[in-house]
C-alpha cells in the first residue's frame, strides 16, 4: 500500500528559477528507497518540497491519511536550552504519546545507541556522531510510518551504522516506508529496494538495481557505475 505519493512538476526557491522538474514516485509500506545524485542535483530540494517547505512548487504531495512521518536532516538541529531527554519529552507531549510506552521506547533507543549516560546533557555539545545518533532517536521515538532521511551515514562509526541499518530493517518489517538520500552507494546498493537517480534537477533513472542497469545499458554494472555514467552523460548539459 502506498504511504507517500510524490508528483512534482516543478519546484524551486524563487518564481521563475525552478530547480527540479518532473519528479514522480511512490513510497510503499516496508520499502527502502535510495535517493541518489551528486551535490546540486536536486535531492535536498526534492526533500524540502515533500516536507512542504517550498511555496514555489507545482504538483502534489500526499501522505496516506493519518500517516505520521519523521524527517532526519543531514545537519542535526536541536534546541540549545533542552537536554536530549527534554527533547524526547517535548516530542512525546506534542504527539500525545502514552507516558509508559514512550519512556520504555526512549530508554531502549538510548541504550541501543549508547547515549543513556548523555541523555541529560545538551545535544549541541555532543560530537558530530553523537548528534546524528540523537537525531535518529528523536525520529524513531514516535514510530512513524514514513521516514525521510537525508545522508544518515555522515558521522556514524561502523558500529552505529550497523545499528542504524538493523533498526531501519525492524521499522520496515513493521510496515514503515523509508526515503533515504545518500552518497554511500555501496551500502545503498545492498539495502535499498529501489533507487531514484536525480541529476540536473530531473529524475534520470528509477527502479530496482536491475531496472537501473537496463536504463543505463550496463547489464552487470554496480550502482556506482550507473551513477557515474548518468553524471558523466549530463555534465555538459
Amino acid at each position: 500500500m502506498t504511504l507517500l505519493h510524490v508528483d512534482i512538476k516543478t519546484a524551486g526557491y524563487d518564481k521563475g528559477n525552478e530547480i527540479i522538474h518532473n519528479i514522480h514516485f511512490n513510497v510503499k509500506e516496508g520499502e527502502l528507497i535510495g535517493l541518489i545524485g551528486p551535490n546540486g542535483a536536486g535531492k535536498s530540494t526534492t526533500i524540502k518540497t515533500i516536507l512542504g517547505l517550498l511555496e514555489n512548487k507545482e504538483g502534489a504531495i500526499s501522505f496516506r491519511e493519518y500517516t505520521k512521518y519523521s524527517y532526519v536532516p543531514e545537519r542535526p538541529i536541536f534546541y540549545d536550552e533542552l537536554t536530549l531527554w527534554e527533547h524526547l519529552d517535548f516530542i512525546a507531549a506534542a504527539e500525545n504519546l502514552p507516558d509508559k510506552e514512550y519512556k520504555e521506547r526512549a530508554k531502549e533507543l538510548l541504550e541501543q545507541y549508547k547515549l543513556t549516560e548523555h541523555a541529560h546533557e545538551f545535544p549541541g555539545k555532543y560530537s558530530k556522531g553523537m548528534q546524528q545518533k540523537a537525531m535518529l532517536i528523536l525520529a524513531m521515538i514516535t514510530s512513524p510510518m514514513v521516514y525521510i532521511i537525508d545522508e544518515p551515514f555522515i558521522g556514524l562509526d561502523p558500529n552505529a551504522m550497523k545499528l542504524f541499518l538493523k533498526l531501519i530493517e525492524t521499522e520496515r518489517k513493521r510496515g514503515a516506508g523509508i526515503l533515504m538520500s545518500t552518497h554511500v552507494l555501496d551500502t545503498a546498493e545492498k539495502v535499498c529496494d529501489r533507487f531514484l537517480m536525480i541529476h540536473n534537477g530531473e529524475l534520470q533513472a528509477a527502479g530496482t538495481l536491475e531496472d537501473i542497469r537496463k536504463q543505463c545499458n550496463l547489464p552487470a554494472g554496480s550502482l556506482y557505475d550507473c551513477f557515474h555514467l548518468i553524471a558523466e552523460d549530463h555534465t555538459d548539459e
